[in-house]
């Protein structure tokens, strides 16, 4: 896979929460983190994905969110 974005992310897809457009998929990324996506249920189609699959979280934004507990 070749990307322009330099912003990409390895992990393990641990779980897929299937909504009836979209799906909430959550990444392990190592370290005792998990990263959460929000993509459409054709794209979770089209990549045939499932937990266990190696996917890259692909990052490419104009703005970027700061948050502090």
């Amino acid at each position: 896979m070749k990307i322009s974005a330099r912003n990409q992310i390895k992990g393990i897809v641990k779980e897929i929460k299937p909504g009836i457009v979209t799906a909430r998929v959550l990444l392990d990324i190592g370290g005792g983190n998990v990263l959460s996506s929000v993509i459409t249920m054709e794209s979770i189609q089209e990549l045939d994905m499932k937990p266990g699959d190696t996917v890259y979280a692909i990052i490419k934004s104009t703005e970027v969110m700061i948050g502090k507990e």
